[in-house]
């Protein structure tokens, strides 16, 4: 079985049944119309925002009519089709229909630059790049050079001139499709590394994987058919997607938001019943935050049917978590961790029952086992700090033509996550940082993040990231960026004289008023901020002596 039999068998059992909206508060037409083959609900006095859905019998026929019109271009398996799309009602569908000629299906980060987009297409083997209307200056950019062996689609009105058009080509092939035969051996996706420390990685999966991320996020939340599953963050990320696949697998309902304002969120959760949404940080910080400011209130909207709130993609401030449950104290909590080698989230989670444990990451998941070990590859002592590692069906294959890059990651069966951990005497286990993120301080070792958790204890601060600043004394210092709460002031020595309750070492010895900058996924962009603020002159400085 594969996650395509998944939707084959939802479209023969709930034909009917709504599998996706999309909803779009920022249009603002407010007259009924059609467009292309979807229909677009004519919005009421209490939603005056476009609405599109399609159930689970319409996305199999997309996904079938796609799959014919690639397979009508000679692309089939082994073949590799990219999707640059920002969230939209095609993109999953778009998504299946690759999977269901048996090619693999690629998807982009929406903010690469044009050398990126080229970079990750030549890497991968692109033989298709499927993009979308916010990326028509991109593709044209490089169109010349990209367009001589590879075949451009475009999804969206107005096709330009040097690519084809998506719903001309759907439209003349038919709603089924003869099924390939595949297996959960067989490759089906390239999914790209943050690229935060440069271009990023390509990293190989198998349908085996894919389908185990369903598994593991039914039996971390336990959905249901009644359920209805929120989806914000960008569907090229595993998380996003992967959290999805647990709607796939209990056939339920999801709905797209490409919308992120706090009173966005809520008025989608109580318009369309959300029963789980899954949050970035700053996006739960702006909702407490609007909270706070009497911005919003919670009695405005019907929000009793949201049972749980889930957190995953970076740590998460033990402060956000009370806040958040002072707010929602009937809702469930969870954390979930991963990376794309590990085809996203529950690797690790902390799981709804223990919220007593919150700052932990938690416990293996669901087929999952978890290993802390030193740097020779022993384990470690609970309470002491090592490298996570993981094993499970969802582990990458390789890097895609990266061979040294794979060796160095995948060890006997084990992925070495890069991350440093700790694991208590109760089992769960805590993030301590990256490896890379590690701070040495006078031959001290000083973990951001746990600085990070204690700062953002502090009630005028939004969002905080420590990083290390070269010293010609100490080798690094630890400096703290700190974004303020909107019409909140604040001086230096107010956050010093709270970092008085941290041990003299930890405490930050530069503290910076910025914003802080995350990636799309909401991981601080550390290595930016080293670039900002000199922190790569320590690196060039190492290199040198």
């Amino acid at each position: 079985m594969t996650i395509v039999d998944l939707l084959e068998e939802n479209a023969a059992r709930y034909p009917n049944d709504v599998a996706l909206v999309e909803v779009n508060p920022a249009e603002k037409e407010t007259r009924r119309m059609t467009w292309r083959d979807f229909e677009l609900v004519e919005p009421t006095f209490r939603t005056p925002h476009y609405r599109r859905e399609i159930t689970w019998n319409v996305f199999n026929e997309k996904a079938n009519r796609f799959a014919g019109a690639l397979r009508a271009r000679g692309i089939g398996k082994g073949d590799k089709v990219a999707i640059l799309l920002m969230n939209c009602i095609e993109w999953l569908p778009i998504y299946f229909g690759i999977l269901k000629t048996g090619a693999l299906a690629v998807p982009l980060n929406f903010r690469y630059a044009p050398d990126e987009i080229q970079y990750c297409l030549d890497l991968a083997d692109v033989d298709v790049l499927v993009f979308g209307t916010d990326f028509i200056g991109r593709v044209e950019e490089i169109a010349d050079t990209i367009s001589d062996h590879r075949l451009l689609i475009f999804v969206g009105q107005g096709c330009p001139s040097f690519a084809d058009d998506y719903y001309e080509m759907t439209l003349e092939c038919s709603s089924s499709f003869p099924k390939v035969p595949l297996t959960e051996e067989d490759d089906a996706a390239i999914y790209f590394s943050s690229g935060t420390t440069g271009f990023p990685k390509a990293i190989l999966h198998s349908h085996r994987a894919l389908l185990h991320s369903c598994r593991v996020e039914q039996a971390h939340h336990g959905q249901t058919r009644d359920d209805v599953f929120l989806c914000i963050p960008p569907l090229y990320h595993t998380g996003a997607k992967m959290h999805w696949f647990g709607s796939l697998l209990s056939a339920s309902k999801a709905v797209i938001l490409k919308g992120t304002s706090p009173e966005t969120i809520l008025r989608t959760v109580s318009e369309e019943k959300c029963t789980i949404v899954w949050l970035l940080v700053p996006w739960a910080q702006d909702i407490l935050g609007a909270l706070d400011r009497g911005e919003l209130k919670i009695e405005d909207y019907q929000l009793s049917q949201w049972r749980l709130m889930h957190i995953g993609a970076q740590p998460v401030p033990q402060s956000l978590v009370r806040r958040w449950l002072a707010y929602f104290p009937n809702h469930q909590y969870d954390t979930n961790y991963g990376l794309s080698e590990s085809i996203g989230p529950g690797a690790v989670h902390l799981g709804v029952e223990n919220v007593h444990k919150v700052g932990a990451i938690g416990k293996a998941g669901f087929g999952w086992e978890t290993r802390i070990t030193d740097p020779e590859g022993k384990d470690v002592k609970p309470g002491e700090v090592g490298e996570l590692c993981l094993r499970g069906p969802g582990v990458m294959k390789c890097y895609y033509k990266d061979p040294d890059a794979t060796a160095k990651t995948l060890r006997d069966g084990w992925l070495l996550t890069g991350d440093m951990a700790e694991e208590d005497e109760d089992g769960f286990i805590f993030l301590v940082d990256r490896k890379k993120d590690v701070i040495i301080t006078g031959g001290e070792n000083l973990y951001p993040v746990q600085i990070e958790d204690f700062l953002s204890g502090f009630p005028k601060i939004k969002d905080v990231a420590v990083i290390g600043l070269p010293d010609a004394r100490l080798g690094e210092i630890a400096a703290a960026i700190i974004e303020l709460n909107p019409g909140t002031e604040c001086t230096e020595e107010e956050i010093m004289a709270f970092c008085h309750a941290l041990p003299r070492y930890k405490r930050p010895r530069k503290i910076i008023f910025a914003k802080v900058p995350r990636n799309p996924t909401g991981k601080i962009e550390k290595p930016k901020l080293r670039r900002i603020y000199g922190g790569d002159g320590l690196v060039a400085a190492q290199n040198n002596g």
